[in-house]
């Protein structure tokens, strides 16, 4: 089944000047296709303590004639901006574009919806606190989230692991005791699981996400959850890639007769090394998206809209494909990223791409040191990667691999701009060989 266009849209919180006013209105304006609603939250805030960066007032200050704080003004803020990305997640599902007295309409009703039921979460604290488990409350987190967020199925994945993981580690517990003896009690049941410490601090991030949103529904928190940190030994993860040399090595690789179902894995792989593009915007790449010299894709992960030019490489994996029944228009025969991963590492051990790694990683207070061949760390995201290495290494500026992989700032560059050094000064080392 063809997935539809995932409908855009633009929200902003602003503040509206009026001269000679040190204080001025709070409104919400959104905008999709060419209709522009706007909306005023009530509140009128004092103009030196908004943050436009932020869309906030400023943490820990007050607003107006009775000093409101803003914690109050900020949670109405989040409420608004949760409801109105509930309504277009819905819109999305439906398939429709929304007129704005259809947008309207739809906010106003549950804005006031919503209202209702934070009071009488407020009013009837005796009888939330008979319902509240975390088991129950974590159930109604994903079933609201994967729509709101539109979940990829890896992200569904992940939280029922942490739900799983939560409900071993204490099956009644409830949301208000989820204090800092219990956040230590949950450290330590992963940490006796013999889980890896990055793999702990994952596990954290996703929990504070459910607890956050908890937190916006009103139920009764132990603020010690803001201020939490497991304080865990981590090391750098390693940037997995292929160099110029081991590219060339798989793509000349002869595949054996009995093993040809690992040519579509390695045009697939090939393919992200000469494009940058994830697993998933290949796996979701429509031949409607190919244009002549260029490919346009919005992604799965952060919905970035980009353009990006097609090369030798890329554009003749395209064309080997252009006249398959793929299904859903698809370009390209993706299949699952588990299989994919397994066949990666298959074909790239019997193309000898065996360069010996090392990976080190900690588990508590454990050092732990392991050497292992390329091959058998490899996997669909080490495409993306060697796309920016090899870019980079060739002298392409930084902000223009950006443009085309989407990376927003220098920081998230830099570890790929270290590599890319060390690559060039060991080229150049190469000249003293002459």
């Amino acid at each position: 089944m063809n997935k539809p266009n995932l409908l855009t849209y633009n929200a902003q919180f602003f503040i509206d000047k009026e001269k000679g006013k040190p204080t001025a209105k709070i409104r919400f304006r959104v905008k999709w296709e060419n209709n522009t609603v706007a909306f005023s939250l009530g509140y009128r805030v004092e103009i030196d303590k908004w943050s436009t960066d932020t869309q906030r007032c400023k943490i820990n200050t007050t607003h107006g004639i009775k000093k409101m704080p803003a914690s109050k003004i900020n949670k109405k803020i989040d409420w608004y901006q949760s409801v109105c990305e509930r309504i277009f997640a819905e819109f999305n599902l439906k398939n429709i574009i929304p007129t704005k007295e259809q947008f309207k309409n739809d906010f106003n009703e549950k804005a006031r919806n919503t209202e209702k039921n934070i009071k009488s979460k407020v009013s009837n604290q005796n009888e939330i606190k008979e319902l509240n488990l975390v088991q129950d409350i974590f159930k109604d987190f994903i079933k609201e989230e994967k729509v709101v967020r539109q979940w990829t199925n890896n992200t569904i994945e992940k939280m029922e692991a942490v739900q799983k993981k939560l409900l071993n580690f204490k099956m009644d517990l409830k949301i208000e005791e989820f204090g800092e003896s219990n956040l230590l009690g949950y450290q330590l049941f992963l940490q006796n699981k013999e889980f890896q410490n990055s793999t702990i601090l994952k596990n954290f991030g996703y929990l504070k996400w459910f607890l956050r949103w908890a937190d916006k529904k009103g139920y009764n928190l132990d603020p010690h959850y803001k201020f939490f940190k497991p304080r865990l030994k981590t090391t750098t993860g390693k940037i997995i890639f292929l160099t110029k040399e081991e590219l060339q090595k798989l793509s000349d690789f002869s595949i054996p007769e009995n093993k040809n179902y690992l040519e579509r894995v390695r045009d697939i792989f090939l393919f992200q090394c000469f494009t940058g593009l994830r697993y998933s915007d290949v796996a979701n790449l429509k031949k409607s998206d190919i244009k002549d010299d260029h490919i346009e894709v919005t992604t799965v992960k952060t919905l970035d809209n980009l353009i990006i030019e097609l090369n030798d490489h890329s554009r003749k994996i395209l064309e080997k494909y252009q006249d398959f029944e793929l299904g859903s228009y698809r370009a390209l025969p993706v299949i699952t990223n588990q299989r994919m991963n397994n066949y990666l590492k298959e074909l790239a051990e019997l193309a000898e791409i065996d360069e010996p790694i090392r990976r080190t990683y900690f588990k508590g207070n454990q050092r732990i040191d392991e050497i292992l061949p390329k091959w058998a760390i490899l996997s669909t995201h080490a495409g993306r990667r060697t796309f920016i290495c090899n870019a980079l290494a060739l002298g392409i500026p930084p902000q223009v691999v950006m443009k085309w992989t989407g990376h927003s700032d220098y920081k998230s560059m830099k570890p790929y701009i270290d590599i890319a050094d060390d690559t060039k000064y060991t080229a150049m080392k190469k000249f003293n060989m002459m």
